[in-house]
């Protein structure tokens, strides 16, 4: 086995997920994910943890909505499982991409309603999501597998202290402000964060952040006037999406369009009304993501991006006693913060041209 797998497992278990000895700990373990699985187990038992691995395939998936008639009943069974663990890690990495790409848009709309308190009860949780490194990734990335697993590796194996450290700078800034504005082509759009929490995702739930990689900085904005341009492609429910456009008035998309996959967004955005709001505003900073993969875990962590998600709002980012945004989906878009970009915060540049103020390159 690839030792980078052993320490992809070791920062997952220790670093992320913060395991302690007896925590009952749910893996779920996509298609393509055998080897990375194999590696937490043995750190998961290593540290005296309970296992209970589940299969996780996108291909089962499909067949289930394709045969179902769309009137979902709530899996009480599946919730009562996360309701009684304390981690759930989520090791993904299937063998198609879009292989649940021909399951009719209102049946996941349905699906997800159904599937709303599983996900609160998992939500409720330590969770984690990773992805192993699989040759269907690398084809949807463009890139070899030899250089997708590379890739992959400087992604998840990085100094996270330093960047916790780093991201903290943005995260204050955030606090302390009340309206952030993004300026790039064709986006020009103003979300008021009075009130909000930054988050400092640093890939651990001792930082309220549940993705490895990680390497963002992310709130909820409590509403959106403007246009954002979306130009990293993205797949979503299977399908490719691509320079989607989104109108914002008063909090709510009123307008958009797609070059590509233009369906697929009205899907997301009938899904219920919270869908056409935002829970997100995340700013990537993981620089060891050099590129767009088309795997959005990795995708909106990338230095010099920005990404607003479409649906539910995360609860360690609202005041307490505040509900947020409510919605079945979140749904992440990605814009690049190239030449020309600024992002203000209370009208003052943090970052132009993909440059922090902090760093070298910004120009003032």
């Amino acid at each position: 086995m690839d030792d980078r797998i052993r320490a992809h497992a070791e920062t997952l278990v220790d670093w992320s997920a913060r395991v302690d000895p007896g925590d009952d700990v749910v893996v779920r373990v996509a298609e393509g994910a055998h080897d990375l699985a194999v590696a937490v187990a043995a750190a998961l038992g290593d540290r005296g943890a309970n296992l209970l691995a589940t299969y996780g395939s996108d291909e089962v998936t499909r067949a289930y909505l394709r045969a179902h008639d769309g009137d979902f009943a709530p899996p009480d069974a599946e919730r009562a499982l996360y309701d009684r663990a304390d981690v759930f890690l989520s090791l993904r990495g299937g063998r198609n991409t879009a292989a649940t790409a021909d399951v009719p848009g209102d049946v996941r709309g349905a699906h997800a309603r159904a599937r709303e308190g599983v996900r609160e009860a998992r939500m409720a949780t330590d969770w984690v999501s990773t992805v192993h490194p699989t040759r269907s990734l690398a084809q949807a990335a463009g890139m070899s597998y030899e250089a997708y697993r590379d890739f992959v590796y400087d992604a998840v194996l990085r100094d996270w202290e330093s960047l916790a450290a780093e991201m903290a700078r943005l995260t204050d800034l955030l606090d302390a402000g009340s309206e952030v504005r993004i300026v790039a082509d064709g986006t020009d759009v103003t979300l008021p964060i009075a009130g909000r929490t930054a988050v400092n995702s640093a890939a651990s739930v001792a930082y309220d952040s549940h993705n490895l990689p990680s390497g963002e900085v992310f709130t909820a904005p409590a509403g959106a006037d403007g246009e954002v341009t979306f130009d990293v492609p993205i797949t979503v429910r299977g399908t490719d999406l691509r320079d989607a456009r989104l109108v914002f008035e008063d909090g709510e998309v009123v307008d958009f369009s797609a070059a590509v996959g233009e369906a697929a967004l009205a899907d997301v955005l009938d899904t219920d009304d919270g869908a056409r709001r935002l829970g997100e505003l995340g700013v990537g900073m993981n620089r060891g993501i050099t590129r767009p993969t088309d795997n959005v875990l990795f995708d909106e962590k990338m230095a010099g991006t920005v990404h607003l998600a479409l649906g539910r709002a995360y609860d360690a980012c609202l005041p307490a006693g505040e509900a947020g945004n409510s919605s079945a989906v979140h749904v992440d878009l990605i814009t690049r913060m190239d030449e020309g970009s600024k992002l203000l915060v209370d009208g003052e540049v943090i970052q132009r041209d993909g440059h922090f103020r902090w760093e070298a390159g910004f120009e003032g």
